[in-house]
């Protein structure tokens, strides 16, 4: 019966290579479990709530729901497009969202928004647009968003872990450690953290991120119960211990297996966003999810059917409407989840290099997502300086596209170069996205080569423009 509706002897695999696959896959992408509650479960809205409305974070939530969505969603993409395409929240995508549009509006709104994002690419996948939305933007610049997410992720990495610190004053806006110096045991955890992660990737151990947050958290929770350091902010009296810990101070869980907490379930406000910020912010900040999104998308599913050989005589992929229905069904899922927008995952890429040929082994990869709802107490004693470490290995996994720009051509070399280089500098991923498409049109125009620039980009050059000087036209028109 498995056999024949996910057809593995058709594919050249067998169900052994499959759950193989899937639990593969499962290893390389389960960091963002750990990762998901520590980007959006630390960040305060517009109000300064914490996701879900609190005053405190509720980071076990967010874990157990992150967990639950890739579940899903996975399960989805198993049984209704057959391909080993596994699904979770999408890393830059949760950091737009908690950086650049929740500190704008209220958790609620900003999950609206992604609601939203993913209604608009469900209709351009059931329409068809989505090949006209996807030829709009240059390959290459597609490619440098991606490179600037990896760089801007790699940054948070740094700086949540104290490697890398506000100065407040001076003539750079961050230094190393505490005034130049990296002080506290904390500092050998991150440095542990991501020596061994790096050796592990090295030496092609499956679930490299996962084992290293692991064991850093281990180190952690023994370093604190032998040295007592405690946090770097002590909430009760005040006082900052540079040589303490920037999150959770570790120590062994009185609970390791609980009950799920799933009440961020709903917890979005579909149209709220529109009467926090002007109409043309809300629209620049749909599209940038959607941008990131949808594209993120089409090049993850094409590098794993190439991966795979499941590509065609015609270059086609098998149930390609399926599987971009089920990704737009994951980005509604991810807001409605409150948890941000789910996306396909290239880790899915290790399991497929394990056999993995067909939707049996998403299947598998989903099983063990929600068998982890129920380890969401382990979020809690996850230190910063043994889960950012992971954050800067997946910034240079993001940062090896770069070799895919022809920076011989300035016309595309230099819209790359602000795209990649403003979103970290301005701690800002659309600003990045703007500044590439605003200079991509401009010179493009003074090249004479007017007929590269699709209609859409000019659209959306404009509507960053109104963006960018949103300021100055307030004050004009009062």
């Amino acid at each position: 019966m498995l056999d024949s509706y996910f057809k593995i002897s058709e594919r050249g695999s067998t169900i052994a290579r499959e759950v193989r696959g899937g639990v593969v896959t499962f290893f390389t992408m389960a960091y963002i479990v750990a990762l998901n509650p520590l980007i959006i479960g630390l960040s305060k809205d517009a109000d300064g709530k914490f996701l879900g409305g609190g005053d405190a974070p509720n980071l076990p939530a967010v874990a157990a729901m992150t967990a639950l969505m890739a579940g899903v969603l996975t399960l989805l993409m198993g049984v209704i497009a057959n391909y080993p395409l596994a699904l979770a929240t999408g890393l830059g995508l949760n950091t737009f969202v908690a950086v650049g549009i929740a500190s704008q509006m209220s958790w609620a709104d900003a999950m609206g928004l992604v609601v939203i994002e993913g209604v608009i690419i469900l209709v351009l996948v059931l329409t068809g647009f989505r090949t006209i939305v996807f030829k709009a933007v240059p390959t290459q610049l597609k490619i440098a968003i991606s490179v600037g997410i990896g760089l801007f992720i790699a940054l948070i990495g740094l700086v949540d872990a104290g490697f890398v610190r506000r100065t407040g004053a001076g003539p750079v806006p961050v230094t190393l450690g505490d005034n130049g110096t990296l002080v506290g045991w904390p500092i050998i955890v991150f440095a542990f953290g991501l020596l061994l992660m790096i050796a592990l990737m090295v030496k092609k151990v499956k679930g490299a991120l996962l084992i290293g947050i692991a064991v850093a958290t281990v180190f952690a929770i023994l370093i604190e119960s032998a040295f007592k350091i405690g946090p770097l902010f002590d909430g009760a009296t005040g006082t900052v211990n540079p040589k303490g810990w920037n999150l959770n101070v570790p120590a062994v869980p009185s609970d390791v297996i609980g009950t799920p907490d799933f009440g961020l379930f709903g917890q979005f406000n579909l149209l709220g966003s529109f009467d926090r910020i002007p109409l043309v912010a809300a629209i620049l900040l749909i599209f940038t999810l959607l941008l990131s999104d949808f594209f993120d998308t089409v090049g993850t599913m094409t590098a794993i059917a190439y991966e795979g050989g499941l590509i065609d005589k015609d270059g086609n992929i098998p149930n390609n409407d399926r599987i971009l229905l089920v990704d737009s069904l994951a980005a509604v899922g991810g807001g409605v989840g409150s948890i941000s927008s789910n996306t396909s995952y290239i880790e899915s890429a290790a399991g497929v290099g394990e056999g993995a040929r067909t939707g049996l082994a998403s299947v598998v990869t989903g099983g063990l997502f929600l068998l982890t709802t129920f380890l969401s107490p382990l979020m809690a004693v996850i230190p910063y300086e043994a889960a950012t470490p992971a954050l800067v290995i997946v910034g240079f996994l993001m940062m090896t596209q770069i070799k895919n720009i022809d920076w011989s051509d300035y016309g595309i070399g230099i819209p790359s170069f602000l795209a990649i280089i403003l979103m970290p500098f301005t701690y800002n991923i659309s600003v990045g996205i703007g500044a590439g498409f605003v200079s991509y049109v401009v010179i493009r125009l003074f090249q004479g080569r007017r007929s590269e620039i699709h209609p859409l980009m000019l659209l959306v050059s404009g509507l960053f423009m109104i963006y960018f000087l949103s300021s100055p036209i307030n004050t004009m028109i009062g």
